[in-house]
């Protein structure tokens, strides 16, 4: 029993973070392939649709206490390349007592609309603020997020395609003081994943900064859901619609160097991925089998990584004195060490980077095990606290 649940958590570790990927590209390889051989045969079209006019868009943020950037962030969206009769910026306040309600009300643009209402949490903003929307093409963004002055540009041509329902841009994190911060690289990670599944039109949720949805495809989400970026995503490939990644619709968003901050929302995270997994069962259907592959694949067996790491750990130490286990415990316990070392901010040459990436993974499952309980004792609230984070620089 403990080989198999050893080797049982260690494959889907290995299958989650490494396995995947190396399949996706393999998958894409002969798909480029099969295509260029048809291409050759005369039975490919590879001209793109003309483009015709732009469509008419409705930029949503919600904001809760967000005194300290809404001003910035109103000011960045009236920048857009985009054209200005085209486009409007809807904020919903949720319930903000800081002043956030007047700077938006101050901008003098008719472009610019504010619902106010109590606090209710972000998908009660939203399910206010879509029925208000006057644009075709819905685009969500928050309040700390500043686009690239092409970002709509960018994500709406892909609704040319009658095919596409929802559109993610690419969420570029910054740290103003440290270039090489914890999460840079499994950011990385996860934006090549997102590329990789673009492909297929399958791509596993959006990222809630910036992405766009048709209009006609939003569905009134329970108050109570937590990621809804991922729930709006899921319900575009339950209903056959393609999910696709634009890398050159980009955002930029401060990280934030406050732990206790930065572990809450990653067990809140974690609290509503689970409440997603219930919400979305059905994405695990033969009826899709790239969509179950990849829910299963990228979702599930990473929102379960913390149990397989314990499994892995407890069955190695019930299997030690054996070959080859001694060696796994060893490997493990030393990852577990540069975690800790990581943690009581050791990150002094090459050890030291892989301290701080140990570390980041540690906390980022055991974040993961803290929103599984939150979800299953129903202790999650759906409002949020923000992460104090700055605008980007002008």
């Amino acid at each position: 029993m403990a080989e198999a649940v050893f080797w049982g958590s260690v494959l889907a570790l290995v299958h989650t973070y490494l396995l995947y990927p190396f399949l996706l590209v393999v998958f894409d390889a002969f798909r480029r392939a099969r295509r260029d051989f048809r291409y050759l045969a005369g039975e490919g079209e590879r001209r793109c649709a003309p483009a015709g006019d732009p469509p008419r868009v409705t930029l949503l943020v919600s904001a809760w206490n967000e005194a300290s950037v809404i001003g910035r962030k109103i000011e960045n969206a009236l920048a857009l390349d985009y054209p200005p009769d085209r486009l409007e910026i809807l904020v919903g306040s949720d319930g903000s007592d800081d002043g956030t309600d007047e700077i938006v009300a101050s901008f003098d643009d008719p472009r610019v609309r504010l619902s106010s209402a109590p606090r209710a949490g972000k998908v009660s903003v939203l399910n206010r603020l879509v029925p208000m929307a006057r644009g075709e093409i819905l685009v969500f963004s928050d309040a700390n997020t500043h686009f690239d002055p092409a970002a709509i540009r960018m994500l709406v041509r892909h609704f040319s395609d009658p095919s596409v329902g929802l559109v993610c841009g690419r969420l570029r994190l910054y740290n103003p003081t440290r270039a090489g911060y914890e999460e840079s690289t499994y950011w990385k990670y996860e934006t090549f994943l997102k590329f990789m599944e673009s492909k297929w039109g399958g791509v596993m949720g959006a990222n809630g900064g910036i992405y766009a949805l048709r209009k006609a495809l939003w569905e009134t989400l329970p108050a109570d859901t937590v990621v809804e970026d991922f729930v709006v995503a899921g319900q575009c490939l339950l209903r056959g619609w393609k999910v696709i990644f634009d890398p050159e619709a980009v955002a930029f968003e401060e990280t934030t160097e406050d732990y206790a901050r930065e572990r809450a929302r990653r067990a809140r995270i974690a609290a509503g991925n689970f409440q997603a997994l219930v919400a979305l069962r059905r994405l695990i259907s033969p009826a899709r089998p790239f969509a179950a592959f990849a829910f299963l694949s990228h979702k599930v067996l990473r929102w379960f990584a913390p149990f397989f790491l314990l499994g892995a750990l407890l069955s190695n130490l019930l299997l030690a004195g054996r070959s080859p286990y001694d060696l796994a415990l060893l490997a493990q316990l030393g990852f577990y060490g540069l975690a800790l070392a990581g943690r009581l901010g050791w990150s002094r040459g090459m050890l030291g980077g892989a301290a701080s990436a140990a570390r980041y993974f540690t906390e980022m499952n055991w974040g993961m095990l803290q929103g599984f309980f939150r979800w299953l004792f129903g202790t999650q609230k759906a409002t949020w606290d923000r992460t104090a984070r700055s605008a980007p620089p002008a």
